[in-house]
């Protein structure tokens, strides 16, 4: 492995990059400190009280690159990305509404076949939303709404000195033709078998084994790792070759794939056999690729040398910090 080369690729990666708006974005916004919001800025999802449960609250929009490659896969990831988003909160997903800004032809159609397609596979419906048929542009925005038990909420900012972290894929995939970090796991398979993937956060986060958690996302593995650390205003070291990663492919690229399925997670050292073995149950391919230090730098290592990847004392990704 070439670690300099590996850790250029990630910093100057636009999956991380472009996140560094969202300091600006936050400027404008305030959470109050009194009422029902539990969690906001910096997680996957909102988390408002609900009494005995808490209502979990996202919304994606999908690139234009996204929309001009592939149309149909477009609409399909408006709904993987935000039920993704759900899971990753330990959540179960309720229902859906979209924004669809397009004329009527044959990109609208193949968005809406693409998302039809998503809702048989994840079974989430959509229930609503609003539709542009004037634009002379095309996108799609997508906003989940999901709950969880109060007490079993996994947030990305909870990380603790000391925890494993385990990254968890589904290895058996392809990547999307022309869309080069886009892993596909879900697509060949029933959905019977991608729910049980889903769930299975819900199902751990009943167990209470995590103290923090992401999906992979558009940063990637590492690039996910990096945004949980810095929201939980901590540091890691990582052994890249505990990686799962499929045969045959470039590993750079794998490190900057958004994956169908995936999560970064972390736990108790005492929990993370219990967490693997769960994950792994779903046809996830699972480790532990390191842990959680004090001194907030994501380190990146090969077994003879470790370099810095991110240093959060002076790096921002997304300004969302503990």
């Amino acid at each position: 492995m070439d670690l300099k080369k590996i850790a250029q690729e990630i910093r100057s990666y636009p999956g991380v990059t472009r996140k560094r708006i969202i300091p600006d974005v936050l400027k404008y916004f305030s959470i109050p400190k009194e009422g029902n919001i539990i969690a906001a800025f910096g997680e996957d999802a909102a988390v408002i009280d609900f009494g005995e449960e808490a209502l979990l609250l996202a919304a994606d929009g999908i690139m234009e690159d996204l929309m001009m490659k592939n149309a149909f896969w477009a609409g399909y990831c408006s709904v993987l990305v935000n039920v993704n988003d759900i899971a990753a909160m330990g959540g179960i997903p309720l229902g859906m509404v979209s924004v669809i800004s397009m004329k009527k032809g044959e990109v609208l159609d193949e968005v809406l076949k693409g998302i039809q397609e998503g809702i048989r596979k994840f079974g989430v419906p959509m229930v609503g939303g609003h539709t542009h048929p004037d634009c002379n542009y095309n996108a799609v925005d997508v906003a989940i709404l999901g709950h969880v038990k109060k007490d079993e909420v996994i947030l990305s900012s909870t990380a603790e000195v000391g925890d494993d972290i385990i990254f968890t894929m589904d290895i058996q995939g392809v990547f999307t033709p022309k869309i080069p970090y886009s892993w596909d796991s879900t697509r060949t398979k029933e959905p019977e078998v991608i729910q049980k993937q889903i769930g299975i956060m819900n199902h751990i986060a009943g167990k209470k084994l995590l103290s923090a958690g992401k999906d992979i996302s558009n940063p990637g593995s590492l690039g996910t790792l990096a945004m949980l650390l810095e929201t939980s205003g901590k540091g890691g070291e990582i052994d890249l070759r505990s990686i799962p990663a499929p045969d045959n492919v470039d590993f750079t690229q794998w490190l900057k794939a958004y994956q169908g399925y995936g999560f970064v997670v972390t736990c108790k050292p005492e929990n993370s056999e219990e967490a693997l073995k769960q994950f792994n149950s779903v046809g996830g391919s699972s480790a532990v690729v390191g842990r959680i230090t004090d001194d907030r730098k994501l380190k990146i290592g090969d077994g003879k040398d470790t370099l810095v990847l991110f240093d959060f004392k002076k790096d921002v990704i997304t300004g969302c910090r503990k």
